[in-house]
């Protein structure tokens, strides 16, 4: 058994909750990373077409209120880009006396802005309240816990209902820099941690609800265009599917945990768009955050730290295992890309 645990930190990437935050939110998002003002005042409409709310905050609440309902720890609230903001949210802990808490940062998967950069998140927090910081460990990938493909399953049978039999089911997940994909892992497995993960987890879905074929394509690229991303795009890929005699299709963003301006700008209004244009019928799934599994799960990834419990998984695809205080699981592991830039949710 480990050390006693007296609390679990919910980290997130944070967004906006009214119109006057969106501008300064997406500032503090790209802060530094050379993204010129009109790539900033396209998102910003985004945004401001959902009258400047994320809904990323929201759900993120709701998760923490389904967590304290099932566990006995205190259970705080930080995040990378938006208030409250992980710094704050450490300092209220040192003052109520919390030593060593658990960190559950909300992506199920490897690479850089899912995974190390929660580690690098932890580290600057820690520095930022000094001495009195309290001991930080970061919970395991989780895309292939049985819980979170469960859910997302479940979503995808709802959203297949709403369509004709035989809908083309399509995953997806935030697209990156091919560059950071190679680097997404450690050299002796190859890299890659994210799109692998990805996949696996689009996979272990598919089998769940049936589905013998299936696709995994990519959203809300941004960046110079000259610099490759993961691809097929979602749209690009409508596109393809409708010319190869696709009449319906399914839309799983198995990539998010919940609901954010990227989900519901990209699917429910682009991609939607896009399907009716084309005459094709169109459901898109819940993300598996609200399904009260993705609670149960959260306390099961807490368990198993707390008690030395095996972890259930259901695939052999390398995951990471927990962080401390901000170091990442491998030096060459999931570093960030040469060239970054993507105002996100």
């Amino acid at each position: 058994m480990h050390s006693t645990v007296d609390a679990l930190l919910v980290l997130s990437f944070g967004g906006p909750e009214g119109p006057d935050e969106v501008r300064p939110f997406l500032e503090n998002v790209t802060r530094g990373r050379g993204i010129p003002p009109e790539r900033l005042d396209a998102v910003e409409e985004h945004y401001q077409h959902f009258g400047g709310v994320s809904p990323i905050n929201a759900r993120n609440r709701e998760l923490i209120a389904a967590v304290r309902d099932r566990t006995d720890l205190p259970v705080y609230f930080g995040n990378r880009n938006w208030h409250p903001l992980v710094e704050d949210t450490l300092a209220s802990m040192v003052s109520d006396g919390v030593r060593n808490a658990l960190v559950f940062a909300t992506s199920a998967y490897g690479g850089y802005s899912a995974c190390r950069q929660y580690d690098d998140d932890i580290a600057r927090a820690r520095k930022a309240v000094g001495d009195a910081a309290p001991q930080l460990t970061k919970l395991r990938h989780f895309f292939d816990h049985p819980a979170f493909v469960a859910a997302n399953a479940d979503a995808v049978r709802a959203a297949q209902a709403e369509v004709a039999p035989g809908a083309r089911l399509v995953f997806t997940a935030h697209s990156i820099p091919t560059s950071a994909d190679a680097a997404a892992g450690p050299p002796e497995e190859g890299g890659h941690r994210y799109s692998r993960q990805v996949a696996e987890a689009a996979r272990l879905v598919a089998a769940e609800v049936g589905a013998a074929e299936y696709d995994v394509v990519w959203q809300s690229r941004s960046g110079p265009p000259q610099v490759p991303w993961l691809e097929p795009d979602i749209v690009d890929h409508i596109d393809a599917l409708h010319a190869a005699g696709v009449t319906d299709v399914v839309i799983s963003p198995v990539g998010f945990v919940s609901d954010h301006v990227e989900v519901v700008w990209d699917l429910d209004n682009e991609a939607k768009e896009r399907a009716a244009e084309l005459g094709m019928g169109f459901a898109r799934a819940a993300t598996a955050g609200p399904d009260p599994r993705f609670a149960d799960m959260v306390v099961e990834l807490i368990d198993e730290h707390r008690h030395d419990g095996a972890p259930r998984r259901l695939s052999e695809v390398p995951g990471a295992g927990c962080t401390v205080n901000g170091a990442p699981c491998a030096v060459d592991c999931c570093l960030p890309p040469k060239r970054r830039g993507r105002p996100a949710s």
